[in-house]
């Protein structure tokens, strides 16, 4: 039995009603397909994943412009496995064309919201009817099928405009997170050899001017195969450094344009997404994904896990360049939702922003990182309750492991209680989850039901035999639709990322367990595995018992070499205000550790810090402490949001 950083068992704290498991969509396919349970359902999922996969997209509805004769080719070998073999489709008709044609056409599509206040709503007609321009305009320009384009742009109209044309074209696009400096933004244009930026004047940030467009210029300088740049005027400055031979303004090229715009009828397996990831060494790794793969899958897991509805207003509190941006407009867009954008910070000008905005907007799926919510809880519970969160019924989050004290305050503070919390682990190169929660399955903080359907999910020892009630590692047995179509012109790269371990698995990065009960629980990367005198952790449980102290805000835990036990135990913390560091901090802080660990797992040091080093999409950069505190070559940067943080490692020492 697992238990929390009390020391409590961890029980069911949520189940759903017999109503919401009748009326979810999961519960609906499961009884369609004649079974009893998701139990059930897991394992006819895996038994023949071609079988699966295409009831799937038969009861989604998805649209095709000729039909597939074969679901699944494993000719090549399971890391190079096709899918939807014959057959035709885009995913830009499924999101978009087929609602604008139908029904759906005055829906609102798109709901968005600046930091200044500014909102713009878009329904699926107009939508269609900007993304033709675009593309028209896109054609002007002379991109054709193939072409790659930098999507540089904040969470704003004109990047899910742009993201449609691009698709409806055939061409494929690179998200680029908005707030990338120079050098982040170059590599990634350099490696896919982008032909266009799309780009806007800037943007602002806790009401301070973020100059997007001269960070663009000085990215495009080191860029040589980028030939024009397309700029959305998002805040009209008088200031803007402009070569007329190479900038467009979006306004006077795209405005003047058609709205009809046929859209290409690409094969299942041509790319349409070229988005990077980074490590703490190396290039960021261009990972490929193609029409038929990432937007079946991200709808998937949108459908069955978060049980997304055309009646739904769904927010994701992330970026278009984290896979979460591309996941929820597509996913969104697909079930003929609507998806709301937020291009701003989390807390301006207040902690009460998001419970704002759900409230005014009336947003129905909230997703956020556990991380935003351990800053936002520390604010207090009235900026929550002083709002009316009743439009709420699905929470959901990804990118951290959580604590529990920090999922519960989501669950009963935010979501009332009545509200289930679809935890949710995966990554950028699955498109989404290897596991998640339901909402038609039982809840225990923190926890993941099991496997997402369709994912031949498990935990395995060093040797790759099955494990239960010990962490081990998280594989996948079968290949799904949106997996990687590998890195970009870096084929050995990618076998040797995930299938060289256990030949024909893959072996994901992560630390999982799945307890008694059936629950699984993720431990965070194996990379941040700590090894002491033989007992293996993961860094979540360590900073998990560390915040129960009241004076600690945060903790990032690494192992760092010792003699004798292997590794030894550093935990950095960061304090709430009114708290100052101190020895005997230092010591109740371990002790912390200890009452919740065992005396075996006590820190060999307690280090205080101003804030810990997090990528820009909210997640803990544990690699990154270890490898600054131990005065060693910190490698890839490029996805550091704090980089003063750094130098708080460094003084610590």
């Amino acid at each position: 039995m697992r238990e929390d950083e009390h020391g409590e068992a961890l029980e069911i704290c949520w189940r759903p009603s017999r109503a919401i498991v009748e009326q979810s969509n999961l519960g609906r396919f499961i009884a369609r397909q004649g079974l009893r349970s998701f139990e059930e359902l897991l394992r006819w999922s895996v038994a023949d994943v071609g079988r699966f996969w295409d009831a799937v997209v038969r009861d989604l509805g998805l649209e095709w412009y000729e039909p597939y004769t074969k679901v699944l080719d494993l000719s090549r070998g399971t890391p190079w496995a096709t899918w939807w073999i014959g057959g035709r489709f885009n995913y830009v008709h499924n999101a978009l064309d087929r609602h604008a044609a139908g029904l759906n056409r005055d829906k609102v599509a798109l709901i968005w919201e600046g930091e200044d206040g500014r909102t713009a709503r878009l329904t699926y007609g107009e939508l269609a009817e900007e993304t033709g321009r675009c593309a028209n305009a896109l054609r002007a320009l002379g991109l054709k099928k193939g072409d790659r384009v930098g999507l540089y742009l904040p969470m704003i109209p004109e990047v899910v405009v742009a993201q449609l044309a691009i698709g409806k074209l055939g061409a494929v696009y690179t998200p680029i997170f908005s707030g990338f400096g120079p050098d982040a933004v170059a590599a990634r244009l350099q490696d896919c050899e982008a032909r266009l930026l799309i780009t806007c004047d800037g943007i602002e940030r806790r009401g301070k001017l973020v100059a997007t467009k001269e960070v663009a210029d000085r990215a495009v300088a080191l860029s040589p195969s980028v030939e024009r740049v397309l700029v959305v005027n998002r805040l009209r400055r008088a200031d803007l450094p402009w070569d007329p031979r190479r900038d467009v303004w979006w306004h006077e090229l795209v405005a003047p344009q058609p709205a009809g715009a046929d859209t290409e009828r690409t094969a299942p397996e041509d790319p349409y997404m070229i988005i990077y990831t980074s490590g703490t060494t190396g290039r960021p790794k261009g990972v490929v994904h193609v029409q038929g793969g990432f937007p079946i899958k991200g709808l998937q897991d949108m459908a069955h896990c978060f049980d997304v509805k055309p009646s739904d207003t769904v927010f994701w509190f992330t970026d278009m360049g984290w896979m979460m941006g591309p996941w929820v407009i597509g996913g969104s867009l697909m079930l003929g939702a609507t998806v709301f954008l937020y291009d701003g910070t989390p807390d301006f000008p207040d902690p009460g922003r998001i419970w704002e905005m759900v409230e005014r907007h009336r947003l129905t799926i909230l997703g956020i990182a556990p991380t935003a919510i351990r800053a936002l809880m520390r604010a207090g519970d009235d900026w929550v309750t002083l709002r009316d969160l009743s439009s709420l019924r699905v929470l959901g989050s990804s990118g951290e492991p959580w604590n529990p004290d920090a999922w519960r305050w989501f669950q009963g503070v935010v979501g009332g209680g009545r509200c289930p919390v679809v935890n949710y682990s995966g990554g950028t190169e699955v498109s989404g989850g290897i596991v998640a929660s339901t909402v038609i399955t039982p809840q225990k903080p923190t926890s993941f039901a099991g496997p997402v359907p369709g994912m031949d999910a498990d935990v395995v020892d060093e040797g790759g035999s099955p494990v239960r009630g010990t962490v081990g590692d998280l594989v996948v047995r079968q290949p799904w639709p949106g997996m990687a179509r590998g890195f970009w012109r870096e084929r050995e790269r990618y076998l040797e990322a995930y299938w060289s371990r256990l030949p024909g698995t893959w072996v994901h990065g992560d630390w999982a367990l799945v307890d008694a009960d059936g629950f699984w629980y993720i431990h965070g990367r194996s990379d941040d595995t700590i090894k002491i005198a033989g007992k293996r952790l993961g860094p979540a449980e360590v900073e998990s018992a560390a915040v129960t102290h009241p004076a600690v805000a945060e903790a990032a835990a690494i192992g760092v070499p010792h003699e004798i036990k292997g590794q030894a135990l550093v935990v950095f913390c960061t304090l709430k205000p009114g708290h100052r560091e101190s020895d005997a901090l230092r010591g109740a802080v371990a002790d912390a550790v200890v009452a919740g660990l065992g005396k075996s797992l006590k820190p060999e040091r307690v280090l205080f810090v101003g804030e810990v080093p997090k990528t820009r999409s909210g997640k803990v950069m544990r690699r990154l402490i270890r490898a600054v505190h131990l005065g060693k070559e910190p490698g890839d940067l490029s996805a550091l949001e704090n980089t003063a943080a750094l130098d708080a490692i460094r003084a610590a020492r």
